[in-house]
């Protein structure tokens, strides 16, 4: 079988509009634009999401962005609130358990904040710089 010998579906083949072929062809003269106004020029583009003038959808939507799922779920704990506690070991689990954070909340990144009087062990807890420094000065572990 060769493929010059198959014959298309004839539902396939979409007959192309002929304009400009005279005036029996129904296309024929303005070529389906009409008289004059600005969509008989040439060159002639609308924008992509024109309205005919009424204020477009896509300016009408309020700006929606980029917002972490995961922020929700993180709560961030002072260093100076540590030093109320009489436990050296320091977890999530104890931290709900203590009411410092509720249980809504997934995880926990500790910021310096204030001085640490203590030496604290910290368990899977995420903590910035400054707060490493202060553990380590008072004796504590982080694991």
């Amino acid at each position: 079988m060769k493929l010059n010998e198959i014959k298309p579906n004839k539902k396939s083949i979409n007959n192309v509009k002929r304009l400009g072929r005279g005036m029996g062809s129904g296309k024929g003269k303005t070529c389906g634009k009409g008289h004059k106004g600005q969509k008989a020029r040439t060159g002639y583009t609308k924008k992509l999401h024109f309205e005919g003038g009424q204020m477009p959808k896509q300016r009408r939507l309020p700006k929606t962005g980029f917002v972490s799922v995961k922020k929700k779920y993180v709560k961030t704990i002072r260093s100076f609130e540590l030093n109320k506690f009489t436990n050296s070991e320091i977890d999530v689990n104890f931290l709900r358990n203590s009411k410092l954070m509720s249980k809504k909340y997934k995880y926990v990144k500790i910021i310096s904040s204030g001085n640490m009087k203590k030496d604290i062990n910290i368990k899977g807890i995420n903590i910035t710089k400054g707060v490493r420094v202060q553990i380590e000065k008072n004796g504590g572990k982080i694991t």
